[in-house]
């Protein structure tokens, strides 16, 4: 059964810059794809970014291209989420999610996805 553990996330201010990270564990990342997602209060979870662990592809919202990137660590079976230039409209609580034989044009839709982790809040004010 895969296991995600997430890490980072905390308080920031704006324009500043924060890493959360997702550690995979008891089944192997092959022929996945991993995305953040992030949940803001008293709004639906949104797709952020993700990568495909088999050729390493990445897909970001409109929303934080430029700004945010996903990377993958195949040693550690670990995902990253870089955020630079963080934004107020960014603060949500980001979850790792994992879907194995995601075909591309499903890659933002949330039913591809069927582990998640638990979650790390992301806030940003000043």
């Amino acid at each position: 059964q895969l296991q995600l553990i997430e890490s980072g996330g905390g308080l920031v201010r704006p324009g500043d810059s924060m890493r959360v990270s997702c550690l995979a564990s008891g089944r192997t990342l092959s022929n996945s794809a991993v995305g953040y997602w992030r949940q803001a209060p008293g709004r639906e979870r949104e797709f952020v970014a993700a990568i495909r662990w088999n050729g390493g592809s990445t897909h970001y919202a409109d929303s934080v291209k430029g700004r945010f990137t996903i990377s993958r660590d195949g040693a550690k079976n670990t995902v990253h989420l870089q955020m630079n230039s963080l934004k107020p409209e960014d603060s949500a609580v980001y979850y790792c999610a994992v879907g194995y034989g995601v075909i591309l044009s499903s890659i933002r839709n949330i039913n591809s996805y069927n582990y998640w982790g638990q979650g790390t809040q992301v806030t940003v004010s000043s």
